[in-house]
């Protein structure tokens, strides 16, 4: 069974849940959620991304990184792709 090892980390349910509702990038925002719920007992991992329209490797890799690298791992980073056409525009 895949097991969130929060406490390894120094962190409760609530702080998961903290995380999940204040990262400044929806990604990482889903990835908190998703450890909150399945540290809960609330989800596994499989019904989590059935539900969020992951899949589910997506997720156990999410649990994986955490457990081994804690919560900096995480955090969603930017790999690459395609430039935006548009760039934002910056406040004056």
């Amino acid at each position: 069974m895949l097991r969130v090892e929060h406490e390894k980390w120094e962190q409760s349910l609530s702080d998961l849940y903290d995380r999940a509702m204040k990262a400044p990038h929806a990604r990482t925002r889903e990835r908190f959620m998703a450890l909150y719920e399945i540290a809960g007992h609330q989800a596994n991992a499989t019904t989590w991304a059935a539900k969020v329209g992951r899949h589910f490797q997506s997720v156990h890799s999410w649990v994986h990184a955490y457990n081994e690298s804690g919560p900096d791992a995480l955090t969603f980073r930017h790999a690459g792709g395609w430039t935006p056409l548009f760039p934002p525009r910056r406040a004056r």
